[in-house]
């Protein structure tokens, strides 16, 4: 048993961890972060996946990074990836008419409130 156990230690470290691992070419890293900072966690929703301690990030941040070695452009991975886990992956999701409401929400917010505000000042005269 405790040889099965040395050589899955062995074969793990043999590999390296691309979610935690920096890419050798700094080239390639700072391309591989400058995407990582793009797109979101699905786990955590809240945090990009360059932030997040999730396995689901790790995994994505190794995916990055396998595609970055291999030569992919980070816009043809972007496009894979919110291909695979659907526009909410990405912090700049693409216009659409499933985003149509996501980007004109704070045009819809900022006219509120200056409708708003245009009102409140109206009663003051």
């Amino acid at each position: 048993m405790s040889l099965v156990l040395a050589l899955a230690l062995a074969a793990a470290s043999a590999t390296p961890d691309l979610g935690n691992t920096q890419l050798p070419d700094p080239h390639a890293e700072a391309q591989a972060r400058a995407l990582m900072g793009e797109l979101r966690c699905v786990v955590c929703q809240g945090q990009s996946i360059a932030d997040s301690d999730a396995d689901m990030a790790a995994d994505m941040r190794a995916l990055v990074r396998q595609r970055i070695a291999r030569g992919e452009d980070p816009s043809q991975i972007r496009d894979w990836l919110i291909e695979r886990y659907g526009d909410y992956v990405s912090y700049d999701p693409p216009l659409s008419g499933a985003t149509a409401l996501l980007w004109a929400t704070p045009i819809l917010l900022l006219g509120i409130g200056a409708w708003i505000a245009r009102s409140s000042f109206r009663k003051r005269r």
